[in-house]
């Protein structure tokens, strides 16, 4: 593991002048990497043009009610295209960016002059990233040499949630790991008190192939939940597998095979949780969060082909579900495809079941992506309305109105033209302490300012998007 330090900003006097990138049709300010120096083997592929960079954000476009205040581009050894940005989590005054090559801390207490205070480079994908106090959990869903970050251990056996201690920002320490059963896709804090974290890891089983293929047809319908000493996190353990889907999963077409749960969501308040389940939305009862009951189970294949993620409202009286159709390597979103397919279902939660009230899809006319579905997304805080911010790839983030669920809008929006690479665009898109960040897969971090919606004031604290309470 090599922890990297620096501030990714340009001088104040550059960063105040003119109108601060946020005039239409202007990329955010972007200043250049510090140079870093390592003895730790980079990524394979080479660095990114920066010209290429350049050009892409050439190509933002945005409404008036969604400007982009800032931008970070990815600062070696996360600048090849290999180098993959993915989820987001917040804590505090910091932004925490999952790679696939690892994960990077951002102080944001200035959202206009982001600064990245330290990187660490631990190969993993995912890596998608959940916090817990003073512990961070990156979820790796493929076989890998080791649990440790260490490049020079051989063969690919293990995977699972590598766990760090943040106490230092700019020093992240590796404290741990927990195999879990397929690896871990993406993992949900459950709960957490003084003396343990009980997290949901999820494995997402198409990902079959390789030494963990008899592990993942094991898994199938399974949950994994992972609980995680807060005083002695080395001794993290797999506290139970129950099953949600006990035929394992609605069958989907290949490469897919079968389903199984891709993420999941909980709303603490209520002690519900929604999960995605590939080919199946649950409504889930976590009183108990090591046996967690199904309340309903519901397939539409008019409307879904992958279920991916889900956002409650604040008073967890409907849900959102996303359908990242083709598992993010299709194009659904676009005008030719129809309304049909890699959108959002909004549904009632009604006696414990799940009522479809509307769907929801980008609408913009100029979209020409290359790759485009809905992704990850959040609440707005919006007073007296149902808001949500979304990423969806190529076709950029969206914040959408769906307090009608029969007539949910599309009220801004902030995109780039399709990625000169073969991924690209919005990972995910959530709102926090009054703004928007988003992670592109390639271009870094992205702050967004959303103007005209009224919002309820909203302070830093700690923020896992999985998590609602």
């Amino acid at each position: 593991m090599t922890v990297r330090r620096g501030v990714l900003i340009g001088p104040l006097a550059v960063l105040l002048s003119g109108c601060l990138s946020g005039c239409a049709g202007e990329p955010p300010l972007r200043a250049a990497p510090l140079p870093v120096v390592s003895d730790t083997p980079a990524p394979t592929g080479a660095p990114i043009d920066p010209d290429i960079l350049k050009k892409h954000d050439a190509t933002i476009r945005h409404s008036d009610n969604l400007r982009p205040i800032a931008g970070v581009n990815n600062p070696p050894p996360f600048d090849t295209a290999a180098a993959i940005g993915t989820d987001l989590a917040f804590t505090g005054n910091h932004a925490i960016a999952g790679n696939y090559e690892g994960f990077t801390v951002y102080d944001v207490s200035a959202p206009e002059r982001p600064v990245i205070v330290s990187q660490v480079y631990c190969p993993g994908p995912q890596n998608d990233v959940t916090v817990s106090g003073n512990l961070l959990f990156l979820s790796v869903d493929l076989p890998m040499g080791g649990a440790s970050c260490d490049p020079g251990v051989s063969g690919r056996t293990w995977e699972g949630l590598r766990i760090f201690d943040i106490t230092d920002k700019a020093a992240p320490k590796y404290v741990g790991a927990v195999a879990t059963p397929c690896g871990s896709h993406t993992a949900t804090l459950v709960s957490a008190d003084a003396r343990n974290v009980i997290l949901y890891s999820s494995s997402a089983p198409s990902r079959l192939g390789g030494g963990a293929g008899a592990a993942c047809e094991r898994n199938k319908g399974r949950l994994t939940v992972v609980k995680v000493p807060v005083g002695d996190p080395a001794r993290a353990a797999v506290a139970a597998t129950p099953v949600v889907l006990d035929d394992g999963g609605t069958a989907l077409p290949e490469p897919f095979g079968y389903g199984g749960c891709h993420d999941v969501t909980v709303f603490a308040a209520k002690k519900l949780a929604a999960a995605s389940c590939i080919g199946d939305g649950l409504l889930l009862d976590v009183t108990d969060p090591y046996d967690p009951r199904v309340l309903d189970r519901v397939q539409d294949p008019e409307h879904f082909g992958y279920w991916h993620s889900a956002v409650f409202t604040r008073d967890g009286e409907r849900v959102v579900f996303s359908d990242e159709f083709g598992a993010g390597r299709s194009v659904v979103c676009d005008p030719k495809t129809g309304p049909q397919l890699g959108g959002n279902g909004v549904y009632a939660i009604e006696n414990g079941r799940l009522k479809l009230l509307g769907y929801f899809k980008i609408p913009r006319p100029q979209l020409a992506p290359k790759t485009c579905s809905a992704h990850n997304g959040s609440l707005v805080p919006a007073r007296g309305k149902d808001m949500m911010v979304q990423g969806w790839y190529d076709g950029g983030v969206s914040v959408i109105d769906f307090t009608d669920p029969a007539r949910a809008r599309e009220i801004a929006y902030f995109q780039r033209e399709k990625s000169p690479f073969d991924h690209g665009g919005s990972w995910a898109a959530y709102f926090y302490a009054g703004h928007i960040y988003s992670s592109d897969m390639i271009a870094g971090l992205d702050v967004l300012k959303l103007t005209g919606v009224p919002l309820d004031p909203a302070l830093p604290g700690e923020f896992n998007p999985q998590t609602q309470r």
